[in-house]
């Protein structure tokens, strides 16, 4: 295993740090403790060429600047609340509205900016970033002094990457965390996902509103088959679809989908070209699949021209706006209550024929 450490930046005065974890196999994870950011992930296609399988920039300034989360940690709540406002044991509460009137991802300050602290602890067989963080009673609107712990763990003998998170709050509150990197299998960003193929052990999934938040309705996937991902499915055929649904995230997906933790393993993503398989595995309830409908823009990804459908998240968290639907799995996080989280992403090379 070789861990390494340089200075990516500067924000108020302070270094902000970028840790390289590499494993024999040449596969490595690169992250700032700017937002606990995934700038790289260097994986192996079926010929054992080694490239870039996430979007991210070379320096702290595009992070600072850009507004699609690339590679961050988000939170205290992943995903909207709708007109930023929440009711706990009684009390209102007003969050950011960053996003159309709606709370996004921990507002315009929440977590994917913050300063983290960070160390590296080094196993036999493990490589981890430690990151934690200390979010004060009232930060971004949300109740409780919570102290956050992260690790992102590099497995040495298989290309695995384990993300777990821990959280206790003196208040309770809400707390729905998840990491934000939008993967591309091809490498490098030689193409765009749409002929990536995916594969989700999910029976329903969330309705939305024009406004992209929950309407409380869980549909079947076997009634809406341009859903239904359990048996695989290619993403370019949404966004041809006039589907009232894709056609409301921006001609793709923006949708929660809860998994079936029955079957295992939960998601895989491909990409047939290059020979790349990505599984997922997650302790939590829902993944929200975004397949990066509106990020092109006038700026560059490490020199290619940004366009939409470059790279898609898959979001693992408890459902967004779930306090206005009792029937989606809660979150919020007790006064006192630890918050335990995990997902691991597994990468590995399949026959391209």
């Amino acid at each position: 295993m070789e861990v390494s450490e340089t200075v990516f930046g500067y924000k108020n005065n302070r270094p902000i740090k970028l840790y390289t974890l590499k494993n024999d196999q040449g596969f490595q994870v690169s992250c700032i403790d700017h937002g606990c950011v995934i700038t790289e992930i260097i994986a192996p296609d079926s010929n054992g060429n080694l490239e870039n399988v996430v979007l991210g920039f070379d320096t702290l300034e595009e992070y600072k600047s850009n507004p699609y989360f690339f590679g961050a940690l988000v939170g205290r709540f992943a995903g909207r609340i709708k007109d930023g406002e929440f009711a706990i044991e009684g009390k209102a509460y007003q969050v950011p509205k960053n996003a159309n009137g709606h709370h996004l991802h921990g507002g315009s300050q929440g977590f994917h900016s913050a300063l983290w602290d960070s160390k590296v602890i080094q196993t036999k067989n493990e490589a981890i970033v430690e990151f934690t963080y200390f979010s004060p009673d009232g930060e971004e609107g949300f109740p409780g002094n919570l102290s956050m712990t992260v690790h992102y763990i590099l497995k040495n003998d298989s290309n695995q990457l384990v993300i777990s998170y821990s959280g206790k709050s003196d208040k309770t509150t809400l707390l729905n965390v998840t990491n934000h990197s939008y993967f591309n299998l091809s490498g490098n960003f030689k193409r765009t996902i749409l002929d990536h193929e995916l594969t989700m052990n999910s029976d329903h999934y969330l309705e939305v509103d024009d406004e992209l938040l929950p309407t409380g309705n869980l549909i079947p996937v076997d009634q809406d088959s341009l859903f239904d991902f359990r048996n695989g499915k290619s993403i370019r055929e949404a966004t041809s679809a006039e589907h009232p649904q894709t056609k409301l995230a921006g001609n793709g997906y923006d949708h929660p989908f809860l998994l079936n933790h029955k079957k295992q393993p939960g998601i895989e993503l491909t990409d047939s070209i290059s020979g790349r398989k990505l599984v997922v595995e997650t302790t939590e309830p829902a993944v929200v699949l975004y397949t990066g409908n509106d990020i092109g823009g006038s700026y560059s990804i490490r020199g290619v021209e940004a366009q939409d459908y470059q790279g898609l998240c898959l979001e693992t968290q408890s459902p967004p706006d779930s306090l206005r639907h009792p029937h989606f799995r809660s979150a919020i996080l007790n006064a006192d209550q630890e918050f335990k989280s995990e997902t691991t992403y597994s990468f590995s090379s399949i026959s391209n024929g």
